[in-house]
């Protein structure tokens, strides 16, 4: 899936992220993403490993990749 827009002025992308396996991991890379400037909304399921961000615009990747890797995970890519 690559970035849709959801509603005006919001845009929706959801990435892979492997390692996350309970809620404590879903928190962390939340919790992380959720610093970058632009993002309103994170939602990380381990089960899947998809992480579907909402943001005012399109996120620099390398960005979301830091923020992953800061909580100890690794990005994968765009789901």
């Amino acid at each position: 899936m690559t970035a849709q827009t959801d509603t005006p002025g919001s845009v929706t992308t959801v990435y892979q992220v492997s390692g996350m396996s309970c809620g404590h991991c879903e928190g962390s890379v939340s919790s992380e993403i959720s610093g970058i400037t632009g993002v309103t909304s994170v939602k990380a399921v381990a089960s899947t490993g998809e992480v579907t961000v909402i943001s005012a615009a399109p996120l620099d990747e390398e960005a979301v990749r830091a923020a992953v890797d800061e909580a100890g995970f690794e990005l994968a890519g765009k789901a």
